[in-house]
């Protein structure tokens, strides 16, 4: 079975979700990442797996269900807390990882689930964003040059990440394109598409 391990910044007003103020305040801005985190932690928590990481930059709050394992975030840029976030999960249980981020408050126990099973059959799983990066990476067996130097949050990100998948010589499994969370455009159009989410209502409440 599958590890999974998702990588967050504690909600603070001011350090989540910056390009969502204006028109939020960064205590809204951080509202809204609050409930995204929360609705990414509870598909976590609903899907079977044999550990469940939080990679946690500041401190865990009421926002976080049980059964996490929350370990500090390691290193500089974001390709080096993902490399050392995949490697501290792996190290302490040596099972394949599965990680995603707290901007796609969509994500579904299916979907994660779906992933974990691509494992049994490729060395790694991908999961593309829309905005040309990935909301999921999954590796048999984690390696930090997977990672290390790839550019992030660039435009042209999932398509490096993925040359350096390729180069390694990895068969990669795909997931479907969902939409991260980085702009209003992007949260209206989350929302849409989970309508029941906490995102989706924490946004009705601020647009109310």
């Amino acid at each position: 079975m599958t590890q999974i391990l998702i990588i967050a910044k504690e909600p603070v007003p001011g350090r989540v979700k910056t390009r969502l103020t204006p028109p939020f305040t960064p205590v809204q801005a951080a509202s809204l990442a609050a409930a995204s985190l929360r609705d990414s932690l509870l598909a976590v928590a609903a899907t079977p797996a044999t550990q469940r990481v939080l990679a946690l930059e500041g401190l865990p709050g009421s926002w976080l269900p049980g059964g996490f394992v929350v370990i500090p975030q390691r290193g500089g840029g974001l390709d080096e807390r993902l490399a050392a976030a995949f490697a501290d999960a792996h190290r302490l249980c040596p099972e394949p990882v599965v990680l995603i981020g707290m901007d796609t408050p969509q994500v579904t126990p299916g979907l994660l689930r779906e992933a974990g099973e691509a494992l049994d059959r490729h060395d790694a799983v991908y999961g593309p964003a829309a905005d040309g990066g990935f909301w999921l990476l999954g590796l048999r067996e984690p390696d930090p040059g997977l990672l290390l130097g790839v550019p992030m949050s660039h435009p042209e990100t999932g398509k490096l990440q993925l040359d350096r998948l390729d180069r390694a010589g990895l068969s990669v499994g795909f997931l479907p394109e969902l939409t991260d969370v980085d702009t209003v455009a992007d949260a209206r159009k989350v929302a849409s598409e989970a309508p029941s989410s906490h995102f989706a209502t924490a946004l009705r409440g601020l647009a109310g």
